[in-house]
Order: structure tokens, then sequence, then C-alpha cells
């Protein structure tokens, strides 16, 4: 694991935080790569239950390397795989935003299943500034998680955004006022996903993912339906909401 990003596994909650403060976070393709790579391990671990993805400093992530941008293979784009690969994953994710989300940050943070940001945070998507075209996929990811509207405000007009404005666009699902709000309401989203059905969630996710990207598989839905009502967590969820208790699901 490289020094860039830290990776930390605790009460069936991961935690991945991009480290290089002093660069807002921006990642080069080797970077991009060894993190997609390491979050492809961590979706075969059955144990986890809650992603969350986070950084340190003042930025979240300001996306690739623009210095090494000419040399890219954009026949299998890094920044592109990574985002996949933070969608795709089996649980849900939620995007702790510490701070100021530009260029394919705001990608990462798409793929994600919540964001929860800060009132004074902002966010701005330069590639017509510089001269580029954005990476189709993450285009079109912004219109399903915003609409065409607000994407094009932010790819087209380069509009910057502040805290307040992404929440009424729906970029982020949660506003916090400061960063010891921003931690509670992380660690509260957290805790209620950790109190609900793993299969049920994973499930859903993976359906509504498929749903977002027109890719939507009936038979598929039905299998992922099949497999939680003959699940171990289906019976306790009946005899907890008979019992009235609270269930105490395992996953399986």
């Amino acid at each position: 694991m490289g020094t860039f990003f830290s990776s930390d596994q605790k009460d069936h909650v991961l935690t991945v935080t991009l480290n290089k403060p002093e660069q807002h976070n921006v990642l080069n393709p080797k970077e991009m790569a060894a993190l997609s790579d390491h979050l492809e391990v961590q979706a075969n671990n059955d144990d986890i239950r809650v992603g969350v993805l986070t950084a340190t400093g003042k930025s979240f992530c300001a996306g690739a390397d623009l210095g090494e941008l000419k040399d890219y293979n954009f026949s299998a784009n890094p920044l592109e795989i990574l985002s996949n690969r933070i969608e795709s994953l089996p649980f849900p994710v939620i995007c702790k935003l510490n701070g100021g989300v530009y260029g394919g940050g705001t990608d990462l943070a798409l793929a994600c299943d919540f964001r929860v940001g800060t009132t004074a945070m902002k966010c701005f998507i330069p590639p017509a500034k510089i001269g580029i075209h954005y990476h189709a996929s993450g285009m079109a990811r912004a219109v399903s998680r915003l609409g065409l509207g607000p994407a094009k405000r932010l790819f087209l007009a380069l509009e910057t955004m502040r805290g307040s404005e992404l929440k009424e666009i729906g970029f982020l699902d949660y506003l916090a006022q400061d960063a010891d709000q921003l931690e509670q309401k992380t660690q509260a989203l957290a805790a209620d996903l950790l109190a609900l059905a793993p299969l049920s969630l994973r499930g859903m996710k993976a359906t509504f993912n498929d749903i977002a990207r027109s890719a939507f598989d009936a038979d598929a839905a039905v299998q992922r339906q099949i497999k939680c009502l003959e699940s171990d967590d289906f019976a306790e969820g009946r005899a907890a909401l008979a019992e009235k208790r609270a269930a105490q699901f395992k996953g399986v």
C-alpha cells in the first residue's frame, strides 16, 4: 500500500483516506491503479458492511494529475477504472468530503452511494478551462446523479458551487456546518447502515446501480430477492419484528 492513502477496517467499516494534502490529493495513474487494486481486494471481504472514502487536508480530491494526462491510455483510463471500482463495491460507501472537490475528484465522490459535506466546501470542474474533454462515463454518472441541467452548469458553465448549492442540486445528500458535525453525521450514517441487513443493502445497491446505468437486469434483481428471502437474516428480521427488538443481522 502506498503512502498516498491509508486503509483501516474496524467494526465492519472500511475507511480509505487519501493522503496527499499538499497536492490537494491529486492522483497519478499509478496511484489510481494501486487504489483500484486495493478496493478490488476489499470488495471480496465479506466482513465489510460499510465503506467510507475521505481524505486529509483542505481538499477531498482534485482528480487526475494533469502533468501526466498526455500519457494516458484512454482505452483504459485509470480515473474511469477507479471510479467504476468504487461504484461497484458491493457494500454501501459514504464519501466524507473533508474539503473541496475538483475535476475528476467529483467522479470519485459521485461513484459513492452517499456524500456528506460542509457548507464551506466547494466544487469546480475545469476541463473546458484547460482544453480537455472529461471522461464520458463520468459525465454519464453526473447526469444520472444530478440531472442534465446541473451537470451542464458544472461542466459547461464552469460554475463554482458551495455546500448549500451542492445540497440543492443533489450532489450532497447531507450537509454539515463544520468538521465536527461532518464527522458526527458520517458516523451516524455508518451506524444506521450497519444496523440493516447486509444482503438487502448489497442486493438493492446493485439493482439501483444497474437502473442508473440503464442496464437493468430483471432476472438478476429477482435472484437477489430470492437470496434475501432464503437468508438467515430474513428469518432474524421477522423474529425481531415479532419480538419487538432490534435485529442482529449476520449477512447470511
